[in-house]
């Protein structure tokens, strides 16, 4: 089936063109259910179980997936990537809208999709003749999108309904807005918030810490006083950065000096390059490496950058009388060449938050929920979480990640995410350092093992007509005994006219990774092999970088070489690039 739009639009030079889009829907688009006899075997790759028994909810205690929107996905992707939670099914909208607004949580629910384990289901009903539904007119995009949602998770109820009795199952909607939710259940479709169905998993009751903070009584700490002044909104930002009232820059936290940051203006003013920060308020909830602006102060409110050396330490958490009196102590008389361009940030363009690793500070009130989490990194300040698990998590590296940071708190607000291991634990350590320093270090997916040759593997005829054939000569590795990743080795021989010919000879991995596929995208954002003590960390997988890319004694490999023809004095006089069959010795 085709439906097109036909309209006008009038172009630069005052024409006016016709546009034409077309959209093709079908009828043959799975819906993902195993063992569904009115789609067949429709659907391809991951699929839902057909009894999925894997959690008990006291809302919904019958088989049942789950169908979440937009907001959902972007916002509890922790509780989501939770191995307790399984078929999910993800929405051809929901999956666009959220590749718009965060490519970073996109690529997680690509790797959920991926993950055969997860049982997570792309269903495209933006393709399908019975899910699509056309903007009308007045709506906006984000009403029509909210709208499609609801239609594919009535028609997936209705759809699920013609499956026998032993195996039927519900889809319920999991949705935080309140109106959205409203207008599903008068439709027929059960729907819940993300709060509500968490924490009728019984069975699961710490998945309950990893629930993002998003409602206003969960960011709002119980005192109502004031701390910070407001962030202006994003229209305001640009207006005074585009007239020079305010300056667009980085915010670069202190390690030493928790009250004090700078911020580097991005642009050519070489005067106003570097801009210090001093005190909570002039902070103002900004968080290392978020992008923000800044206004200037006066110049006799400029100040000098301290010598100070100040952690936050503090256990009452809303108690700022000690923090105005560090804040004095910065601001003692300076020699007036000291001082600096002095400002204070107005609003936030960009947060650039991410996942922290750190240590829970445990509350001194017996009971309690609400607790300080601590980051490795001390550029990022306390976090105030809540969680049911304290006495379990005291004295272990933990993953923590912000919510938000509302006016009248003096930490921001996050949930809890993975428990690490030990401290001082080897094992622990060493994925607080990689995890801190954003090195890939996860197992290979099975998208990306998809593209490695099978075993065994051995060169064909093929191959050796596009290459030169090596194998005769003397060929030898540097590398040290027991080194599984040999990726070069040389080979030195005299001429008959008394020259000396000298290669060197490369693993030839082009020859596995080909341009744009999953294996060649994991390998260039690994960039390297990460060497720790008694781990390494493949750019590639262990079956190239140990086996079939490494040049091993006694086995013929693919390489690329590259020979001199040199002097006794090592004068180079010719020199060759080639494709090469080596076999080291």
């Amino acid at each position: 089936m085709l439906k097109s739009k036909t309209f006008l639009k009038k172009t630069r030079a005052g024409g006016v063109m016709k546009i034409v889009r077309e959209h093709y829907l079908r009828d043959d688009i799975g819906c993902g259910a195993s063992g569904c006899a009115a789609c067949g075997g429709a659907h391809e790759g991951p699929v839902l179980e057909l009894q999925p028994l894997d959690r008990a909810s006291s809302l919904c205690p019958q088989p049942h997936y789950l169908l979440p929107d937009t907001n959902v996905l972007l916002h509890q992707i922790d509780v989501l990537e939770d191995p307790a939670i399984r078929n999910v099914i993800v929405l051809q909208t929901v999956l666009q809208e959220v590749r718009n607004r965060s490519a970073p949580v996109y690529k997680r629910i690509r790797d959920m999709t991926n993950n055969q384990e997860k049982h997570f289901y792309t269903f495209t009903n933006e393709h399908h003749r019975e899910t699509y539904v056309e903007q009308a007119q007045g709506e906006n995009s984000n009403d029509r999108n909210d709208r499609a949602i609801r239609v594919a998770a009535k028609w997936y109820n209705d759809h699920l309904r013609k499956m026998p009795a032993e195996h039927r199952l519900q889809v319920l909607f999991i949705t935080n807005d309140r109106r959205s939710k409203e207008k599903a259940v008068e439709e027929g479709v059960p729907a819940f918030t993300c709060e509500e169905y968490i924490k009728s998993l019984t069975a699961n009751p710490e998945l309950v810490d990893r629930l993002a903070c998003l409602s206003e009584e969960g960011n709002e700490i119980e005192s109502g006083k004031t701390i910070f002044s407001e962030h202006l909104p994003l229209s305001k930002l640009q207006q005074g950065i585009k007239s020079g009232t305010y300056l667009q820059g980085t915010f670069r936290a202190s390690r030493e000096n928790y009250l004090e940051a700078t911020v580097w203006v991005h642009g050519d003013d070489e005067d106003n390059k570097e801009i210090i920060l001093q005190g909570l308020k002039n902070l103002n909830r900004a968080i290392h490496e978020d992008i923000v602006a800044v206004e200037l102060l006066p110049r006799h409110q400029w100040v000098a950058p301290s010598s100070v050396v100040l952690q936050d330490e503090g256990q009452n958490e809303d108690d700022i009388e000690k923090e105005e009196e560090r804040e004095r102590i910065l601001k003692t008389a300076v020699n007036e060449k000291m001082l600096k361009p002095t400002g204070r940030v107005v609003g936030i363009i960009k947060r650039n938050w991410r996942p922290y690793c750190g240590m829970l500070s445990k509350s001194d009130i017996k009971e309690s929920r609400r607790h300080l989490f601590t980051p490795a990194d001390k550029r990022i300040p306390r976090i105030r979480i809540e969680t049911r698990q304290a006495s379990t998590l005291e004295g272990r590296r933990i993953i923590v990640a912000v919510d938000g940071w509302p006016r009248n708190s003096r930490y921001p607000n996050g949930h809890f995410v993975k428990n690490l291991g030990e401290v001082g634990d080897k094992e622990t350590e060493t994925e607080v350092l990689l995890l801190e320093h954003d090195v890939p270090h996860q197992a290979f997916s099975q998208a990306v093992l998809s593209f490695l040759p099978k075993m065994p593997w051995s060169i064909t005829e093929k191959d050796m007509k596009s290459r030169e054939d090596l194998r005769h000569l003397c060929v030898c590795s540097v590398d040290p005994p027991g080194c599984t990743d040999i990726d070069d080795a040389l080979h030195c021989r005299e001429l008959e006219n008394g020259n000396l010919e000298v290669g060197v000879h490369i693993a030839d991995v082009s020859h596995f990774i080909r341009p744009g596929n999953a294996l060649d995208q994991e390998s260039a954002r690994r960039g390297t092999t990460v060497y720790l003590c008694e781990k390494r960390i493949d750019m590639v997988p262990e079956l190239l970088s140990s086996n079939l890319c490494s040049l091993r004694s006694n086995v013929d490999r693919l390489a690329f070489s590259c020979i001199w023809e040199m002097s006794h004095n090592a004068e180079i006089l010719k020199t060759r690039f080639t494709k090469s069959v080596i076999n080291s010795k």
